[in-house]
C-alpha cells in the first residue's frame, strides 16, 4: 500500500470545515465522528485502490478450499459443544424491506408459514442450543432505520433458551457535494440526513458497543456473520472447525458463479494475499473479463467467520482500511455523497485468511418477490429446526429464473396475486407482465410466459398446468 498522500489545499480546506461542522453534531458519539472523519479524510486523500490487472492470479485450493477439502469433523457430541461454545452468531439487520414494499426491518418480513427472517435464525440457533447443551448468542447489527422496531420485536424471543443481543452500527452525516458540508448542519434534521455507512462498520460497532470485549470474556472466539435475509446462512460446525483447526481468522464463503451472480465480488491473489476484488474496482478494459465465469468462477456470498482477538487487534490498531464505496444519492433535490466500506473486504487485513467454496445451498438471498416464490414454493421445504431445504425431487441444480413485473414487487402485491404457490419443480423459467392473478393449485413446467393485455386483467383458473407456453389469454391456457 503506498502511503497517503497529502491533501490538496483546497480539500484541506474542506476537510477543516468539515471537522468544525462534525463537532457539534450532538445526535453522534465522539467514535462516530472520529470514524466518520477518518473516512472522509482517506476519501479526499484519494488512496483508491487501482489493481493491477497483471498481478491478478487465481486462488489455490490451499487458500480458497473447497468445501469437501475442510478437515473432518468429530462425531462426538462433547467436541461439537466445545466448538459451539467458542461461536456467535451475527446478522446483519440494518436493511428495510422497503424494495418489496414493508415498513419496518427487512428481516421481519414472513418467508413461509407466517414466519419471519427472524423467526426461523432464533429456531435455527434455539434447535442447536437445546441439542447440544451450548449456549450460542445471536447478536443483531442494526441501523438507525431498525433500532426501535427490532427492540420490540425480540422482546417475543425472551422465553427462549437464546440470548438476543442487539447493537448498532455508526450513524454518519450524509455530505453535500457542492460543499462538503454534513446535511444536518444544512437543516435536513430527519433520518434522510443521515446515513449507515455499510457493513464493513460491523468491526469498529462491535467493538464500540462493549459486545466484542463482554463476548471474548466469555470464551467466544469466532462470529459467523452474514446478511439476515440470507436463508442459507446456517451455522457449518464443519467451516468453523476448520478454521479453528488450522488458526485462520477470516473465512470468506465463495460459491460458484452462474449467469445471476455475474457482478458479485471474487476472491483473488494479489501480492502474496487473498483479497476481495469487486466489479467497481475493475478497469474498463477488463470489465467483461470480470464477468466471465471461465476466468472468475467464484463469488462472495457475504458469509463470513472471522476470530474476535483477531478484530480486536486490527480495530484498536486503525488497521481495517477497507476500500471505499462512495454512493452518491439525491434528498429533497439536493446531491448527497455518503460513503460506505463493505465487510467482505477486510479479508486481506487478516492472517492466514481463506475463502471456504461451498455448496450453493448457503446462499439463497430473499432480495425480491420473484425469490419469494422460490422459497415458498413446492421447490423447498421448511424443517421444524427453521430450516429451508431445498426439494430432492428436483433433477436441475440450479433454481429456475423468476421474473415478475411490477404488479408483483411489494409483497402484499405479490401474496394478493396467487391463491397458492404454483408447482414449480419442473419449472425453467418463468416471466410474467401486466396484470395477471394465479388461481390454486396450478403447476408450472419448461419455459412459460404469462403476458396479460395492456388494461386486462388475465386469470389462471385453478388446477391449470401450463408447460413451454406463451400465455397471451385465457384461450392459451
Amino acid at each position: 500500500m503506498s502511503p497517503v498522500p497529502a491533501l490538496s489545499p483546497a480539500d484541506a480546506e474542506k476537510l477543516a470545515n468539515l471537522k468544525s461542522a462534525v463537532s457539534s453534531l450532538t445526535q453522534i458519539s465522539d467514535n462516530e465522528k472520529s470514524g466518520f472523519l477518518n473516512l472522509v479524510t482517506r476519501y479526499l486523500s484519494g488512496e483508491a485502490q487501482h489493481v493491477e490487472w497483471s498481478k491478478i492470479q487465481t486462488p489455490t485450493d490451499d487458500v480458497v478450499v473447497p468445501y469437501d477439502k475442510l478437515a473432518p469433523l468429530s462425531e462426538d457430541p462433547a467436541e461439537t459443544k466445545k466448538l459451539l461454545d467458542k461461536l456467535v452468531v451475527l446478522k446483519l439487520n440494518g436493511g428495510l424491506g422497503t424494495t418489496m414494499g414493508c415498513t419496518g426491518p427487512k428481516s421481519v418480513i414472513e418467508v413461509r408459514n407466517g414466519l419471519t427472517f427472524l423467526d426461523l435464525i432464533v429456531k435455527q440457533i434455539e434447535a442447536l442450543n437445546t441439542k447440544y447443551g451450548c449456549t450460542v448468542p445471536l447478536l443483531l447489527m442494526n441501523s438507525f432505520n431498525t433500532h426501535d422496531d427490532t427492540a420490540k420485536i425480540v422482546e417475543k424471543y425472551s422465553n427462549s433458551n437464546i440470548e438476543i443481543h442487539t447493537f448498532n452500527q455508526s450513524q454518519y452525516p450524509r455530505m453535500v457535494i457542492e460543499d462538503f458540508a454534513p446535511l444536518p448542519c444544512k437543516g435536513n434534521a430527519g433520518k434522510d440526513g443521515w446515513n449507515p455507512p455499510g457493513h464493513g462498520d460491523v468491526f469498529p460497532s462491535l467493538m464500540n458497543s462493549g459486545k466484542l470485549d463482554a463476548l471474548l470474556s466469555k470464551g467466544k472466539e469466532y462470529v459467523f456473520v452474514a446478511n439476515s435475509d440470507n436463508l442459507g446462512a446456517v451455522v457449518d460446525l464443519k467451516i468453523l472447525n476448520h478454521l479453528i483447526q488450522n488458526k485462520n481468522e477470516y473465512c470468506m464463503e465463495v460459491t460458484p458463479k452462474t449467469l445471476a451472480d455475474v457482478k458479485g465480488g471474487t476472491l483473488i491473489s494479489y501480492d502474496g494475499k487473498v483479497q476481495l476484488l469487486e466489479i467497481a474496482q475493475v478497469p474498463d478494459q477488463h470489465v467483461n473479463e470480470f464477468k466471465s465465469i471461465e476466468k472468475f468462477k467464484i463469488f462472495n456470498t457475504n458469509n463470513l467467520w472471522v476470530n474476535l482477538n483477531a478484530v480486536k487487534r486490527l480495530v484498536e490498531a486503525d488497521a481495517l482500511k477497507m476500500e471505499i464505496i462512495p454512493n452518491p444519492k439525491e434528498v429533497d433535490g439536493i446531491k448527497v455523497l455518503q460513503l460506505e466500506t463493505a465487510a467482505g473486504a477486510a479479508i486481506r487485513f487478516f492472517d492466514q485468511a481463506i475463502g471456504a467454496n461451498v455448496p450453493r445451498s448457503r446462499f439463497l438471498p430473499v432480495k425480491a418477490s420473484s425469490d419469494l416464490l422460490l422459497v415458498q414454493s413446492d421447490l423447498y421445504t421448511l424443517t421444524n429446526d427453521g430450516y429451508v431445504i431445498r426439494n430432492p425431487a428436483r433433477a436441475n441444480p440450479s433454481n429456475p429464473s423468476i421474473e415478475l413485473g411490477p404488479e408483483f414487487k411489494k409483497v402484499a402485491s405479490f401474496l394478493s396475486r396467487f391463491k397458492s404457490i404454483p408447482s414449480i419443480i419442473e419449472l425453467d423459467s418463468l416471466k410474467v407482465t401486466g396484470d395477471v392473478y394465479f388461481g390454486a393449485g396450478i403447476t408450472l413446467k419448461g419455459n412459460v410466459t404469462v403476458n396479460a393485455k395492456s388494461g386486462v386483467k388475465l386469470e389462471i383458473p385453478d388446477g391449470a398446468v401450463i408447460a413451454n407456453k406463451d400465455v397471451n389469454g385465457p384461450e392459451d391456457i
